[in-house]
């Protein structure tokens, strides 16, 4: 049993090599536990619709390499699974057409500092040359827009991007883009940009952490502006969404830094030495809580309550969110924010809206009671109660003194450049507000709901 252990520990160390290889070459040599071949066109897969929307004027090779280092990098990330210690040593191949833009010394360093701090990994890349430069053709066609775009915003369906959109300008400013992974129906607000040109496959799914995703769509949403001569791209998280996976982390699990400013620092730093250009992140309503910024929304001229109900925040794909017809799931951490937020803002939604829409009930059971499967009740027992003490636990904060909070807001001061003492007066002004906002939350449930009972203890870091 000890040789055993001792062995799957060497293996989680042992360096994990993933070779991308061009469209119709083979590997060289068999695969195994820690060498893995991925081939363009059958593993990393470009859909063509998808690809011509971004093989306009100014497309190069560059935007094509970080497409494909991007798939690469998922690929990798989703194909080993995680050590208990976390950290894996993962080195990527990756053949790109403008092999001396990779090749450069700055664009590798800061590229491993980016992906290193968003994963937790360390993270070791080898760009060779790639022979075919097909997929830069001549057939690109000028981009042009109505009115001159001022910034572009990674748009979903959720409340964030919904509202921050509207109040960062007008539609017509806006450029919108759309980073979901799968086919979307156009909305209004939609832009040329509609969805990631890319699909990955093959990696057996074993591992679902997926933390690579930040950069995947940090990326897509760079080329999208960089083709747009756009040099601003807003991040729509409000302050809990943001800031919350940072300040109370989970126990054992690599903090969440997908939506933390020092993250799209490291990003700019390495888009400036791949593209040549100065593309900034703004964080607008960093901190703000959700709930003030659904606030802020519904005070526009025309915008109204309906505007945001029609929006959708949760993350569930299971059958219990599709048995009917798609629903929200109602206690997964997103949806309880969303709950809370809309309840903050005076926003009543249809009594059908989520599965469990109860949360004023004195049972779990009694709310569950339209999911019929243990497996289903069970796993929304524990992303209910981590999520109920995420929530709780971020609302604490606002009590704790400066000194517990100084590490955090030296972070955050370092990466936005404001000053410490304004950092530190920010961020506790946002924890009392969220504290606000979830109380009366929780007090609209009632003393008897469910919820309470999940208030203490927990699987977060800073109260293990």
């Amino acid at each position: 049993m000890m040789d055993q252990m001792t062995d799957a520990a060497s293996d989680a160390l042992e360096e994990k090599h993933l070779v991308t290889l061009e469209k119709g070459k083979r590997s060289h040599g068999p695969t195994s536990q820690n060498l893995v071949f991925a081939e363009i066109g059958k593993h990393i897969l470009f859909v063509p619709d998808i690809l011509d929307s971004f093989h306009v004027e100014g497309f190069t090779a560059k935007h094509y390499d970080l497409m494909v280092v991007a798939a690469a990098i998922e690929f990798a990330d989703r194909r080993w699974s995680r050590p208990s210690s976390w950290l894996r040593r993962l080195h990527v191949t990756v053949p790109v057409i403008d092999h001396d833009a990779w090749s450069r010394s700055e664009v590798q360093t800061t590229l491993r500092s980016a992906i290193n701090f968003l994963t937790g990994d360390s993270w070791q890349f080898n760009f060779v040359k790639a022979t075919d430069r097909s997929p830069i053709g001549s057939r690109q066609m000028p981009l042009v827009f109505d009115q001159t775009k001022t910034f572009a915003i990674a748009y979903s369906n959720g409340l964030d991007s919904r509202a921050v959109s509207a109040l960062s300008g007008s539609p017509a400013e806006a450029l919108c883009i759309r980073v979901a992974s799968t086919k979307q129906r156009r909305l209004d607000g939609d832009s040329y940009f509609t969805q990631i040109p890319f699909r990955v496959k093959g990696f057996k799914g074993k591992e679902s952490s997926f933390r690579s995703r930040g950069f995947q769509f940090a990326a897509i949403a760079t080329i999208a502006s960089h083709l747009s001569n756009i040099t601003r791209i807003v991040v729509p998280e409000s302050g809990q969404g943001a800031l919350g996976p940072v300040l109370v982390p989970l126990y054992n699990i690599y903090t969440d830094y997908r939506n933390f400013p020092t993250f799209f620092r490291k990003m700019e730093r390495f888009t400036r030495a791949l593209l040549g250009t100065s593309i900034k992140f703004e964080q607008p309503r960093l901190w703000s809580t959700k709930g003030e910024t659904m606030t802020a929304f519904l005070g526009l001229p025309g915008k109204k309550k309906e505007f945001l109900v029609q929006t959708r925040s949760c993350w569930q794909t299971r059958r219990i969110v599709n048995a009917e017809r798609r629903r929200q799931c109602g206690l997964c951490a997103a949806c309880l924010l969303r709950r809370m937020s809309l309840y903050a803002a005076e926003v009543t939604e249809p009594k059908d809206t989520y599965v469990i829409a109860d949360l004023a009930a004195a049972e779990i059971e009694a709310a569950l009671s339209k999911i019929a499967d243990d497996a289903d009740r069970n796993i929304m027992i524990e992303y209910g109660s981590v999520g109920t003490r995420h929530f709780q636990h971020l609302a604490e904060m606002a009590e704790l003194p400066d000194t517990a909070l100084r590490p955090f807001a030296s972070q955050i001061a370092a990466a936005t450049g404001e000053p410490y003492e304004q950092t530190l007066r920010n961020l506790r002004l946002m924890l009392m507000t969220h504290a606000k906002e979830w109380r009366a939350f929780l007090s609209a449930q009632g003393d008897g709901s469910f919820l309470r009972s999940w208030l203490d203890g927990g699987r977060h870091d800073r109260f293990k």
